[in-house]
């Protein structure tokens, strides 16, 4: 089964055209099943009220369909997320009521300029054009949410990162360094043997409680291969449309992956960040925020050095 990922901004109503409703809580999850392939749609319904959410969604994401109904200081900040994470493919419609002059300007030097421009009525079925690619690899696997159900035990939804998760692997959970193992796996809802990259999963684990398990924990065949830290120095770069000061001792949050913790500015140059407790990270883009901010809340960004 082939799977391709997207993420909704903007008006993200348009989701409820595109698939079935899942799970909903400050993301949402819309997916639809044709043939051999499975489309999801994760929409950050926590947004713009949270700006955590919108990065969340974005880390789901393999594609983009922006659909922009108006022109404020969210829609900027989510101009420069996807900009920020380097999101190249993606799909690009307005409502009436944005000026397109004033839309290309906003969008002028970012990654949105290789977007393909429809009308909203247009975007599901340019969704459908969208073929499934694949990471291959040792197996990845990022968690999104998890529960405890009766009579089955601690269930995860995540999406496939890299490689191949088979029933009953044995996996790390990262950063607890815990082992877990792999009881049932489900696509669409229906039970699989193996699922692959880039698909979303639910998967039912042994030798692990959900009060165990965070948003953002890695579930690896090589732990190896994602880092964990907890003090992180970054090539930051501070956009130009945060107006506030870094400085050290300043407490703000970090956006790595799917975590999203509070961390210190330990120092400027170069700029080091701590957090309280180790977080693992697959070299991801490090996002700097600063939610309680009045205008754009996003400081800026690097990479792990």
């Amino acid at each position: 089964m082939k799977s391709v990922n997207f993420t909704v901004l903007g008006d993200q109503s348009i989701a409820e055209k595109f698939g079935k409703k899942g799970t909903r809580t400050d993301l949402a999850l819309y997916d639809k099943k044709e043939r051999d392939t499975i489309r999801t749609w994760v929409a950050p319904c926590g947004f713009p009220e949270k700006i955590q959410p919108l990065f969340q969604a974005i880390g789901l994401g393999d594609h983009v369909i922006f659909n922009v109904d108006t022109m404020d200081r969210f829609t900027g900040e989510q101009i420069v997320a996807l900009d920020m994470l380097k999101k190249h493919e993606g799909i690009l419609c307005h409502s009436y009521d944005v000026d397109e002059g004033t839309l290309e300007r906003m969008i002028h030097g970012t990654v949105l300029e290789d977007y393909a421009h429809v009308q909203p009525d247009q975007a599901a079925s340019a969704a459908c054009n969208v073929l499934p690619v694949s990471a291959e690899g040792s197996t990845k696997i990022v968690i999104d949410h998890c529960f405890d159900v009766r009579g089955v035990g601690t269930v995860v939804l995540g999406k496939v990162l890299s490689g191949i998760v088979k029933q009953y692997d044995t996996l790390r959970l990262v950063p607890s360094d815990t082992d877990v193992m792999v009881k049932s796996i489900q696509m669409h809802d229906d039970p699989v043997d193996s699922a692959s990259s880039p698909a979303r999963v639910g998967l039912s684990l042994k030798g692990v409680r959900p009060e165990e398990i965070s948003r953002g924990n890695l579930l690896c065949s090589d732990p190896g291969s994602v880092g964990v830290a907890k003090d992180i120095s970054l090539d930051f770069v501070q956009t130009r449309y945060y107006t506030g000061t870094l400085s050290a001792g300043q407490t703000c949050m970090a956006s790595i992956g799917l975590v999203i913790s509070s961390c210190r500015i330990e120092s400027t140059n170069p700029l080091k960040i701590s957090f309280d407790r180790p977080v693992a990270h697959d070299n991801n883009t490090c996002i700097l925020l600063k939610p309680e901010s009045a205008g754009i809340r996003i400081m800026g960004s690097g990479s792990p050095a």
